[in-house]
């Protein structure tokens, strides 16, 4: 076999600046377009990388804002829940105490009705008590009603102190206050005991007043003296109708 080298050299030739244009315009644009991409997709990936961390990074700041608020509301939950059972506790106190002073205010009150029923009951007792007194006192005969009265009355008068006594009557008419008309002998045996009394005499007028019921009073516009039944009975009432213990 001949080789002919010219056409060899040729062909060589030929395919050296096939190669050489292929690369020009074929190769490097084609490698030029590939790094373009690799490059695009390297960004891409860069981006979808920095998104990753970005997203991550919110999450992570979302769990943190989440786990914030759950505990804030743990908190709040808490704190509410303390107040509500402070406020119940102080409700419970308040009722608790209300509850005792309406017992106890219920208590006194009643003690204060039992109290007043049995002061009604005493004041009751007592008054008829002083009714039957009076009315069998009413019975006594008329010189028993004035006669044994008169020197207890003279000895109220010479009792008085001594300023009152000088001025007892002295330039004013007395009112001697009697059950029933005074005979002859008792007006002079009262002006004869007052007088001894005194010291001197003492004018008066008779005056009849049957509630004093039994003894004698004489009263000036400045003083009284009472020795009667009348007023005996008004103190034993005042005594047996007061309660010291019946107080609101």
């Amino acid at each position: 076999m001949r080789i002919d080298w010219w056409t060899l050299g040729l062909q060589t030739i030929n395919v050296l600046i096939l190669v050489a244009i292929l690369a020009r315009f074929l190769f490097r644009p084609v490698i030029a377009i590939m790094d373009e991409r690799r490059a695009a997709a390297a960004k891409m990936l860069g981006d979808a990388e920095a998104e990753r961390a970005k997203a991550i990074a919110a999450r992570e700041a979302a769990e943190a804002e989440s786990g914030k608020i759950a505990a804030s509301r743990d908190a709040v939950l808490r704190e509410a829940a303390e107040a509500a059972s402070a406020e119940r506790e102080a409700a419970l106190a308040t009722a608790r105490e209300e509850a005792d002073q309406v017992r106890a205010s219920a208590e006194t009150e009643m003690r204060w009705a039992r109290a007043a029923e049995e002061s009604a009951a005493s004041d009751r007792s007592a008054r008829l008590a002083i009714d039957v007194a009076r009315k069998l006192v009413a019975r006594l005969p008329d010189s028993a009603r004035v006669d044994g009265f008169i020197d207890g009355l003279a000895r109220a008068l010479a009792s008085l102190p001594e300023a009152s006594r000088d001025g007892f009557g002295a330039g004013e008419r007395a009112r001697l206050i009697a059950p029933r008309p005074l005979t002859a002998a008792e007006l002079q045996a009262a002006h004869d005991a007052f007088a001894r009394a005194l010291g001197r005499p003492v004018d008066f007028a008779v005056v009849v007043e049957p509630a004093v019921i039994a003894g004698l009073e004489i009263e000036t516009p400045h003083a009284v003296v009472r020795n009667s039944f009348r007023q005996d009975l008004k103190r034993i009432v005042e005594e047996l109708t007061r309660h010291d213990g019946v107080h609101r």
